[in-house]
C-alpha cells in the first residue's frame, strides 16, 4: 500500500512539474517580448525666467529589443550573452524537461534531467538578468540640478540646468520574473519525481 501511495505521489509531482513547465513557457514568451522597463531622461534649462525642456532618452525595452539594440550598436558579445542566457538556455531547459516527461522510467529521462541539472547553474543567469533590470530601475527619479551665475554687459543672469531620470517596470518584467519562479518550481517537482537509482 505504501509503495502504491509513494508511486502515486511521484506521478502527481511528475505531471505537476510538466504542467508548471508548460505554464512557464507561456510566461516566457511575453516575458521576452513585452517591455521590461521604460526609461525617460529629461534635461531642463532655465535662464532668467525662460525655460527649455528637452528629452534626452525616452524608450521602452524588452529583452529581445535590448539584444537587438546592443547588436546594432556593435556590442555583439553583450548581446550574444544576454540572448544565450535569457533566451537560448531557458528554451533548451524547458524543452529537455518536456522531452523527459514523455520518456518516463527510462535512462533517457535520467540523462536529460542530469543534463538539465548540470546546466541549471547557467540557467540561473535568467534570474541574473532580472537583477540587472532591477539595478537599472534603482535610478528611478534621480535628479541633478546645477545653478550658474554670470554677468553679460553688466546684467546678472542665473542659468539653472537640471536633469531628471525616470524609470518604471514594464509588463515583461513581471512575466519574466514569474517565468523564472514557475520554471524553477516545475523543474524541481519533475526532477524529484524520477527514480535517481
Amino acid at each position: 500500500m505504501f509503495l502504491f501511495e509513494q508511486w502515486n505521489f511521484s506521478l502527481i509531482r511528475r505531471h505537476l512539474g510538466f504542467g508548471l513547465n508548460l505554464a512557464a513557457l507561456g510566461l516566457f514568451v511575453p516575458g521576452i517580448l513585452l517591455p521590461m522597463f521604460s526609461l525617460n531622461m529629461e534635461m531642463a534649462g532655465s535662464l532668467s525666467g525662460s525655460s527649455l525642456v528637452s528629452t534626452i532618452v525616452d524608450k521602452e525595452l524588452s529583452i529581445i529589443a535590448t539584444v537587438q539594440e546592443l547588436w546594432e550598436d556593435q556590442r555583439m558579445l553583450v548581446a550574444a550573452l544576454i540572448f544565450l542566457f535569457s533566451v537560448c538556455i531557458p528554451v533548451l531547459k524547458t524543452s529537455l524537461v518536456g522531452l523527459a516527461y514523455f520518456k518516463p522510467g527510462t535512462q533517457t529521462e535520467k540523462r536529460l534531467f542530469n543534463f538539465v541539472s548540470n546546466i541549471g547553474k547557467w540557467s540561473m543567469a535568467d534570474v541574473f538578468v532580472v537583477a540587472v533590470f532591477l539595478a537599472i530601475l534603482s535610478t528611478n527619479h534621480a535628479e541633478t540640478a546645477d545653478t550658474h551665475n554670470f554677468s553679460v554687459f553688466g546684467f546678472k543672469l542665473a542659468l539653472d540646468i537640471s536633469t531628471q531620470t525616470f524609470s518604471a517596470v514594464g509588463e515583461g518584467f513581471y512575466y519574466f520574473t514569474a517565468y523564472c519562479i514557475v520554471s524553477l518550481i516545475g523543474t524541481h517537482l519533475a526532477w524529484s519525481a524520477i527514480d535517481k537509482h
